[in-house]
């Protein structure tokens, strides 16, 4: 059991304790002389006994009516919600050159910053998410749980995949295995990454998923100057640049070209998340303007108020109680 309005319970605990000192008074006959005096000229008219009664019956209805106030909720009710909207995957590069500083704190924070607020303005579309770097993985399956998809990605960090480098087509294979087959529209996937790729068949792979419905939006993060790849311990305190095998510092540069080709391939659009802020709002105003399905009805599970019965309860005291006689019945 849970309650809506909790705080209002302490206003049980203070009727309880006020009833509580006014019974102990009765039975320690704490009242004034001129009390019993006045009991004994009301006494014969009315019946003391039947008084209490309706003074309990009182309170039980004020009770009654402070616990249904508070909003007592049992168990669970089920019903039907109906969505409409896209499926979105969102694939994001967790490869080592994510973690370069050309775009503020990084490119990965960054990414994830305008991530997340792409996902708390999403209206009833369906998100999962990719991360991927020499491998891609289904981080989060496909949901309408926002809540859930933004503590999955606060997760995300650059070590999180064992096998390093970025290769682009497995990410877009990895969506095209996320969806279903039965509708060849309302897909899209945005392809967030800094443009590095040690594969050539990212172009193929976007010409493919358009054709099967899929529409690929990419997302260029970086700058074009680039930036050194900070190295960083356990603690995430930066010790150092990554090198080449020459000993050379690696400067990792943000290459559009690969991403506005896969994004004309795919049907899709090329974006770029800046240093500005709330870069995700030209992505949410594409996806809104987009045509929306039927997302397949689920079920939705809260608690179900059960504050009816207790209302009718004290409404049912508090007429018991102003209608119970208290006059004594005169023998004739």
């Amino acid at each position: 059991m849970s309650f809506r309005y909790i705080w209002l319970l302490l206003f049980l605990l203070i009727q309880i304790g006020l009833w509580l000192y006014w019974v102990f008074n009765i039975k320690n006959n704490s009242y004034p002389i001129i009390s019993k005096k006045m009991d004994k000229i009301i006494a014969k008219h009315i019946d003391l006994s039947r008084i209490s009664i309706k003074n309990n019956i009182l309170i039980i209805g004020i009770l009654l009516l402070t616990v249904s106030a508070s909003g007592p909720q049992i168990g669970t009710r089920i019903r039907p919600v109906e969505r409409k909207g896209v499926d979105l995957v969102i694939a994001l590069d967790t490869s080592t050159s994510m973690d370069a500083e050309d775009v503020t704190p990084s490119r990965l924070s960054k990414s994830k910053l305008e991530v997340g607020k792409l996902i708390k303005n999403l209206k009833g579309d369906r998100v999962a998410i990719i991360v991927f770097a020499g491998t891609s993985h289904l981080y989060l399956p496909l949901t309408t749980d926002y809540e859930a998809a933004l503590l999955f990605l606060d997760e995300i960090d650059s070590d999180m995949i064992p096998t390093q480098g970025t290769i682009l087509s497995t990410a877009m294979n990895k969506a095209l295995e996320s969806f279903s087959n039965d509708v060849d529209k309302f897909k899209v996937m945005m392809l967030i990454t800094d443009g590095e790729d040690h594969d050539d068949k990212a172009i193929e792979i976007a010409s493919k998923a358009s054709e099967m419905g899929l529409i690929i939006n990419t997302v260029g993060v970086g700058s074009k100057s680039g930036s050194l790849i900070p190295i960083k311990d356990k603690k995430t305190k930066k010790v150092g640049y990554k090198r080449d095998i020459k000993g050379n510092l690696i400067t990792s540069t943000l290459n559009e070209s690969i991403l506005k080709e896969i994004a004309s391939a795919g049907g899709g659009a090329y974006f770029w998340f800046a240093n500005s802020a709330d870069s995700y709002k030209e992505i949410s105003s594409v996806l809104e303007n987009m045509e929306k399905k039927t997302i397949s009805t689920h079920e939705f599970s809260e608690y179900e108020d059960r504050y009816q019965l207790l209302g009718l309860s004290s409404v049912f005291c508090f007429i018991i109680s102003f209608a119970f006689p208290t006059k004594r019945k005169i023998k004739r």
